[in-house]
């Protein structure tokens, strides 16, 4: 049959003509889809009230393509899948600085000078599997179970402040990319700078991730960060927006990519050992949680949109101001029952706390408890590491690995239902007041307004110490020099709009000179990487490194000849 009658032909799994390949108006085989068919016609932004949101429900190919990334692993973590972890407890200040903390939120955690609550935290490398290196350069998960007398709390972040993007629909697309090439099997930066190239607002975090920022040497010298904007709520329901910090009481240390081969070549489990160590012989490591906080709103007067991830909030503008301290003071008794069982949501809030309009925050919101489901069950909060230590009365029932019935001691076991007359659980009395933020607005698919994507990872490349600066460079350009030159030139371009040193320094290590005008071109006699439409043998290294050819020919030209046996 005919093309023009809509049939296309056999497809690359070997299907035949019976099957059926219409196209839509305005599409070919090269264009994005949802598995249902549906053409996407915007694949950058998911649809909100306003252009910074919040989110909505009907988000169908939001929650589509965020529901099937969550499953893409059993039982394995698609990310986040080597950990350690140990339990502690947080202690209050009371105070927010100088201030009753009372004052910003009623969240009863922070409440009461001295008082502490027990945690548990989860370190982690985000990209690589269960096994993976813990010297590889990647951002490092810092995910804290608060155990309230209000619930469970789940402060879930990264050591790095900030991310690469700023809208959750982008989040399975940056994580393919990082992860290894579905043909080869491994990492290649090229697939990796090919997202990035046309992710302008990852500048920022590149500029992090790619200096000594993104190999911290072990997990009680990182910091820790929320990432996401949320909101603190009052007693009257005022609400202030907030971020959160976690600085290391051990102070901070980092490593080059040198430094870390040297030490990936002889413990691929240094940081996990590290921490186990340090709490084993009662050297505790401890954290001191800070908060940014800002009124609620828009903030005009901001040239960047205090919702936007991608971006730090000035210090001096808005100063950290301590709240309370973190202890870790005891080693998991088994790691697969906790350290791989612990199962996290940023939708874990308790009252006093709540969410802002972050788009990021908001898809993190779905994905996470969605995947918590899949991977360990329906029933996953039943687990001991999960469950909270207060009281639990629901009239959730079944599921698989059900291990007993939430209910409360005199209520009515054949009631499962609310309201009831007969015996069965109530709603609670108490009413705080609600934080009722106004939402009015069109639905939309735009980016937010101010993206201001470059200023920031100038500053950040102004503000790096000289061999920071010197390894972050030499990092870009072993990822950079595998890749396509349009690649390269891309990537150049926006490092050139963050800082033009920046970009010039990048671009000479590659090989490229810039004009007069400020183009750049390859320089004569420097190889000339392949154009679109082929598919090398040979990719690109894992990120920061540029010898993993190299490792491989070393491997046979060093191996020591054998007898079969």
């Amino acid at each position: 049959m005919s093309n023009k009658d809509g049939i296309h032909g056999t497809n690359v799994n070997g299907a035949g003509d019976s099957e059926d390949k219409r196209f839509t108006e305005g599409e070919d085989e090269q264009t994005l889809t949802t598995r249902q068919g549906h053409p996407i016609r915007d694949n950058q932004n998911s649809r909100t009230i306003g252009n910074r949101g919040p989110a909505t429900l009907e988000n169908y190919q939001l929650i589509e393509k965020l529901a099937h990334f969550d499953r893409e692993r059993i039982p394995e973590r698609v990310v986040h899948a080597r950990g350690t972890g140990a339990h502690g407890y947080f202690e209050t200040y009371g105070k927010l600085g100088d201030e009753p903390v009372e004052n910003y939120t009623r969240a009863k955690v922070f409440s009461g000078a001295g008082k502490q609550t027990p945690v548990f935290v989860r370190f982690s490398t985000v990209t690589h599997g269960k096994d993976s290196p813990e010297t590889m350069r990647d951002p490092r998960g810092f995910a804290v179970k608060f155990y309230t007398e209000d619930g469970n709390w789940d402060l879930v972040g990264n050591n790095l402040k900030i991310f690469f993007i700023r809208d959750a629909i982008k989040f399975p697309d940056l994580i393919h990319s990082f992860k290894p090439d579905p043909v080869t099997n491994r990492q290649d930066t090229e697939r990796i700078f090919d997202f990035i190239c046309q992710t302008p607002e990852s500048m920022h975090m590149i500029t992090f991730l790619f200096s000594p920022w993104g190999i911290p040497a072990n997990y009680r010298q990182m910091q820790g960060s929320g990432v996401n904007t949320y909101k603190w709520v009052n007693k009257n329901g005022d609400a202030f927006l907030v971020k959160y910090h976690w600085e290391p009481k051990q102070g901070i240390k980092n490593l080059t990519q040198s430094e870390a081969e040297a030490i990936q070549a002889k413990n691929i489990s240094h940081a996990t050992q590290d921490l186990y160590e340090a709490i084993e012989k009662g050297d505790y490591p401890e954290w001191e949680l800070c908060m940014q906080i800002m009124e609620d709103g828009e903030h005009p007067e901001l040239d960047f949109d205090p919702l936007d991830d991608t971006k730090i909030w000035p210090e001096d503008q808005f100063p950290f101001l301590p709240v309370g301290k973190m202890v870790l003071n005891k080693n998991p008794n088994n790691v697969f029952a906790e350290t791989e069982q612990i199962s996290f949501g940023t939708g874990v809030l308790v009252d006093g706390l709540d969410f802002s309009d972050d788009k990021m925050l908001q898809g993190r919101t779905f994905s996470y408890s969605d995947t918590q489901r899949h991977r360990v069950g329906a029933n996953y909060l039943q687990l001991p590491i999960n469950a909270p230590k207060k009281h639990v009365a629901t009239n959730q029932r079944d599921g698989q690995m059900a291990y007993h019935v939430d209910e409360a001691p005199t209520q009515n076991p054949h009631v499962n239902y609310e309201p009831s007359l007969l015996g069965g659980l109530k709603e609670a009395t108490d009413r705080p007041k609600p934080h009722q933020p106004k939402v009015e607005g069109h639905l939309k698919k735009e980016k937010i307004e101010r993206t201001n994507d470059f200023k920031q990872a100038g500053e950040r490349y102004r503000l790096l110490e000289e061999w920071e600066r010197k390894d972050l460079i030499q990092n870009l350009v072993d990822g950079l020099k595998p890749c396509h030159q349009q690649i390269q030139q891309r990537m150049i371009e926006l490092l050139t709009k963050c800082d033009e040193d920046y970009g010039r320094q990048v671009a000479a290590g590659i090989g490229f000179t810039m004009n007069d005008d400020g183009t750049y071109d390859m320089e004569a006699g420097s190889e000339i990487t392949p154009s679109f439409g082929h598919f090398p043998i040979e990719g690109g290294s894992p990120l920061g490194s540029n010898k993993a050819s190299d490792a491989v020919q070393e491997a046979e030209q060093k191996g020591h000849d054998a007898h079969p046996y």
